[in-house]
């Protein structure tokens, strides 16, 4: 059962999820509008291994923001500190997002029941696109669970945002 805009508010307001910061005005009838943060990290090399790290630079992006390159992909911090320990957050592109071409979230887009900090977005554009730090660029929803609740604990539970791929550590290769 998805959560309507008023009971996100409600819950907002008994602390049972975290939206920091909140802004009402983001606040629609299923969902709750997020933003861009300010850093982007990119992988220096365009081939990926997933079988060890990948060496990447994080960069504060400036006001006039960025052009994203098709063929790269892009780790995006969220602006909001976003998570509940009683709900499953979905993340999603606003359509006027996708629109554009931009696909925000390119597969993982269930947040842990658990985490609550900034999110990672996978930025990837289909055509050059130009996005800016703060932009309203996704929607989050709220999903009742059923069953018992055990939070979190992961291998990106202390990553800072946006954090890079970790999947080397299923290989057992150390950091």
């Amino acid at each position: 059962m998805i959560l309507t805009g008023h009971a996100i508010q409600e819950a907002v307001d008994r602390g049972e999820i975290a939206i920091s910061p909140f802004e009402s005005a983001c606040l629609g009838p299923n969902s709750y509008d997020f933003h861009l943060g300010t850093k982007c990290r990119t992988y220096d090399s365009l081939v990926l291994d997933s079988g060890r790290p990948n060496p990447s630079t994080v960069q504060e992006v400036p006001p006039e923001g960025i052009v994203l390159d098709p063929k790269r992909i892009y780790l995006w911090d969220t602006l909001e500190v976003i998570g509940s320990s009683r709900y499953v957050p979905i993340i999603r592109a606003r359509s006027s997002t996708a629109r554009l071409g931009l696909f925000v979230h390119v597969t993982a887009d269930m947040i842990d029941i658990g985490s609550i900090n900034r999110l990672t977005l996978q930025l990837h554009a289909v055509v050059p696109v130009r996005v800016y730090p703060r932009m309203r660029v996704g929607q989050v929803t709220f999903w009742v669970c059923s069953g018992e609740i055990v939070p979190y604990t992961g291998k990106y539970r202390d990553t800072e945002s946006p954090a890079g791929s970790l999947s080397y550590r299923d290989f057992g290769v150390s950091d």
